[in-house]
Protein backbone atom coordinates (compact mmCIF):
# COMPACT_ATOMS: atom_id res chain seq x y z
CA UNK A 1 0.00 0.00 0.00
CA UNK A 2 2.82 2.39 0.83
CA UNK A 3 4.46 1.80 -2.55
CA UNK A 4 1.21 2.61 -4.34
CA UNK A 5 0.86 5.90 -2.43
CA UNK A 6 4.46 6.81 -3.25
CA UNK A 7 3.88 6.09 -6.95
CA UNK A 8 0.69 8.17 -6.94
CA UNK A 9 2.46 11.02 -5.10
CA UNK A 10 5.41 10.94 -7.53
CA UNK A 11 3.03 10.88 -10.52
CA UNK A 12 1.03 13.80 -9.09
CA UNK A 13 4.25 15.70 -8.42
CA UNK A 14 5.45 15.11 -12.01
CA UNK A 15 2.10 16.29 -13.39
CA UNK A 16 2.34 19.39 -11.19
CA UNK A 17 5.90 20.07 -12.42
CA UNK A 18 4.74 19.65 -16.02
CA UNK A 19 1.81 22.00 -15.42
CA UNK A 20 4.05 24.65 -13.84
CA UNK A 21 6.63 24.35 -16.62
CA UNK A 22 4.00 24.57 -19.35
CA UNK A 23 2.26 27.51 -17.69
CA UNK A 24 5.57 29.38 -17.28
CA UNK A 25 6.44 28.70 -20.92
CA UNK A 26 3.10 30.11 -22.06
CA UNK A 27 3.54 33.21 -19.90
CA UNK A 28 7.05 33.68 -21.29
CA UNK A 29 5.74 33.51 -24.88
CA UNK A 30 2.90 35.90 -24.06
CA UNK A 31 5.41 38.38 -22.64
CA UNK A 32 7.66 37.98 -25.69
CA UNK A 33 4.66 38.93 -27.83
CA UNK A 34 4.02 42.01 -25.70
CA UNK A 35 7.66 43.05 -25.94
CA UNK A 36 7.72 42.52 -29.70
CA UNK A 37 4.49 44.50 -30.04
CA UNK A 38 6.05 47.44 -28.25
CA UNK A 39 8.82 47.46 -30.89
CA UNK A 40 6.19 47.66 -33.64
CA UNK A 41 4.30 50.36 -31.76
CA UNK A 42 7.44 52.47 -31.40
CA UNK A 43 8.18 52.31 -35.12
CA UNK A 44 4.56 53.00 -36.09
CA UNK A 45 4.59 56.09 -33.88
CA UNK A 46 7.77 57.19 -35.63
CA UNK A 47 6.04 56.75 -39.00
CA UNK A 48 2.98 58.62 -37.73
CA UNK A 49 5.20 61.50 -36.60
CA UNK A 50 6.80 61.76 -40.05
CA UNK A 51 3.49 61.86 -41.97
CA UNK A 52 2.44 65.43 -40.99
CA UNK A 53 5.83 66.74 -42.11
CA UNK A 54 5.43 64.93 -45.41
CA UNK A 55 1.93 66.35 -45.90
CA UNK A 56 3.09 69.90 -45.13
CA UNK A 57 6.04 69.60 -47.51
CA UNK A 58 3.86 68.32 -50.34
CA UNK A 59 1.21 70.98 -49.63
CA UNK A 60 3.70 73.68 -50.49
CA UNK A 61 4.20 72.25 -53.97
CA UNK A 62 0.90 70.55 -54.72
CA UNK A 63 -1.76 72.58 -52.93
CA UNK A 64 -4.47 71.61 -55.41
CA UNK A 65 -4.01 67.90 -54.50
CA UNK A 66 -5.96 68.52 -51.29
CA UNK A 67 -8.02 65.31 -51.49
CA UNK A 68 -4.95 63.05 -51.33
CA UNK A 69 -3.48 65.06 -48.47
CA UNK A 70 -6.73 64.95 -46.50
CA UNK A 71 -6.99 61.21 -47.08
CA UNK A 72 -3.53 60.55 -45.67
CA UNK A 73 -4.29 62.79 -42.67
CA UNK A 74 -7.51 60.85 -41.99
CA UNK A 75 -5.70 57.52 -42.38
CA UNK A 76 -3.06 58.64 -39.90
CA UNK A 77 -5.76 59.66 -37.42
CA UNK A 78 -7.42 56.22 -37.71
CA UNK A 79 -4.07 54.47 -37.28
CA UNK A 80 -3.17 56.43 -34.15
CA UNK A 81 -6.66 55.84 -32.72
CA UNK A 82 -6.47 52.05 -33.15
CA UNK A 83 -4.45 51.93 -29.91
CA UNK A 84 -3.05 48.41 -30.09
CA UNK A 85 -6.10 46.57 -31.44
CA UNK A 86 -4.25 44.51 -34.04
CA UNK A 87 -7.05 43.93 -36.56
CA UNK A 88 -8.15 47.60 -36.66
CA UNK A 89 -4.54 48.76 -36.69
CA UNK A 90 -3.69 46.52 -39.66
CA UNK A 91 -6.56 47.96 -41.70
CA UNK A 92 -5.69 51.55 -40.74
CA UNK A 93 -1.98 51.04 -41.44
CA UNK A 94 -2.76 49.54 -44.85
CA UNK A 95 -4.84 52.64 -45.69
CA UNK A 96 -2.01 54.85 -44.46
CA UNK A 97 0.56 52.99 -46.57
CA UNK A 98 -1.63 53.38 -49.66
CA UNK A 99 -1.95 57.10 -48.92
CA UNK A 100 1.80 57.58 -48.56
CA UNK A 101 2.38 55.69 -51.81
CA UNK A 102 -0.14 58.06 -53.47
CA UNK A 103 1.77 61.06 -52.13
CA UNK A 104 5.04 59.76 -53.53
CA UNK A 105 3.34 58.99 -56.84
CA UNK A 106 1.91 62.51 -56.82
CA UNK A 107 5.43 63.88 -56.25
CA UNK A 108 6.49 62.40 -59.59
CA UNK A 109 4.49 65.18 -61.29
CA UNK A 110 6.34 67.92 -59.40
CA UNK A 111 10.05 68.00 -60.26
CA UNK A 112 10.73 70.79 -57.75
CA UNK A 113 9.17 68.71 -54.98
CA UNK A 114 11.17 65.61 -55.96
CA UNK A 115 14.35 67.69 -55.74
CA UNK A 116 13.44 69.36 -52.42
CA UNK A 117 16.02 68.43 -49.75
CA UNK A 118 13.39 68.26 -47.00
CA UNK A 119 11.19 65.96 -49.11
CA UNK A 120 14.13 63.69 -49.93
CA UNK A 121 15.12 63.51 -46.25
CA UNK A 122 11.54 62.62 -45.29
CA UNK A 123 11.53 59.94 -47.97
CA UNK A 124 14.79 58.48 -46.59
CA UNK A 125 13.42 58.56 -43.04
CA UNK A 126 10.21 56.82 -44.13
CA UNK A 127 12.19 54.13 -45.97
CA UNK A 128 14.38 53.60 -42.89
CA UNK A 129 11.32 53.50 -40.62
CA UNK A 130 9.56 51.10 -42.97
CA UNK A 131 12.51 48.71 -42.85
CA UNK A 132 12.45 48.81 -39.04
CA UNK A 133 8.67 48.23 -39.00
CA UNK A 134 9.09 45.17 -41.20
CA UNK A 135 11.88 43.78 -38.98
CA UNK A 136 9.77 44.36 -35.85
CA UNK A 137 6.75 42.79 -37.59
CA UNK A 138 8.71 39.66 -38.44
CA UNK A 139 9.96 39.37 -34.83
CA UNK A 140 6.46 39.90 -33.44
CA UNK A 141 4.84 37.44 -35.84
CA UNK A 142 7.46 34.79 -34.98
CA UNK A 143 6.60 35.18 -31.30
CA UNK A 144 2.87 35.07 -32.09
CA UNK A 145 3.39 31.88 -34.10
CA UNK A 146 5.23 30.24 -31.18
CA UNK A 147 2.55 31.31 -28.69
CA UNK A 148 -0.30 30.20 -30.95
CA UNK A 149 1.36 26.82 -31.50
CA UNK A 150 1.63 26.24 -27.77
CA UNK A 151 -1.92 27.47 -27.13
CA UNK A 152 -3.38 25.21 -29.81
CA UNK A 153 -1.25 22.06 -29.39
CA UNK A 154 -2.16 19.26 -27.03
CA UNK A 155 -1.39 18.95 -24.12
CA UNK A 156 -0.26 22.56 -23.54
CA UNK A 157 -3.68 23.68 -24.82
CA UNK A 158 -5.14 22.26 -21.60
CA UNK A 159 -2.96 24.55 -19.50
CA UNK A 160 -3.63 27.52 -21.78
CA UNK A 161 -7.37 26.96 -21.42
CA UNK A 162 -7.18 26.71 -17.64
CA UNK A 163 -5.00 29.82 -17.43
CA UNK A 164 -7.12 31.78 -19.95
CA UNK A 165 -4.12 32.32 -22.23
CA UNK A 166 -5.43 32.71 -25.75
CA UNK A 167 -3.83 33.01 -29.12
CA UNK A 168 -2.61 36.33 -30.49
CA UNK A 169 -3.27 37.95 -33.87
CA UNK A 170 -0.57 38.32 -36.47
CA UNK A 171 0.37 41.83 -37.57
CA UNK A 172 0.01 41.82 -41.33
CA UNK A 173 0.38 45.09 -43.19
CA UNK A 174 1.31 46.13 -46.69
CA UNK A 175 4.91 47.13 -47.20
CA UNK A 176 5.45 50.78 -48.04
CA UNK A 177 6.92 50.42 -51.53
CA UNK A 178 9.12 53.47 -51.73
CA UNK A 179 12.84 53.34 -52.07
CA UNK A 180 15.45 55.96 -51.71
CA UNK A 181 15.98 58.11 -54.74
CA UNK A 182 19.17 57.24 -56.60
CA UNK A 183 22.02 59.69 -56.24
CA UNK A 184 22.93 61.53 -59.44
CA UNK A 185 26.45 62.80 -59.95
CA UNK A 186 27.02 65.04 -62.95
Amino acid sequence: MDAALIIIAVAAFLVLLWFIGTYNGLVRLKNHCREAWSDIDTELKRRHDLIPNLVETVKGYAAHEQRVLEQITESRARATAADGRVRELCAAENDLVRGVVQVFALAEGYPDLKADAHFLELQRELVNTEDRIQAARRFYNANVRDLNNRVEMFPSSLVAGMASIGWAEFFEVDRLSIREAPAVNL
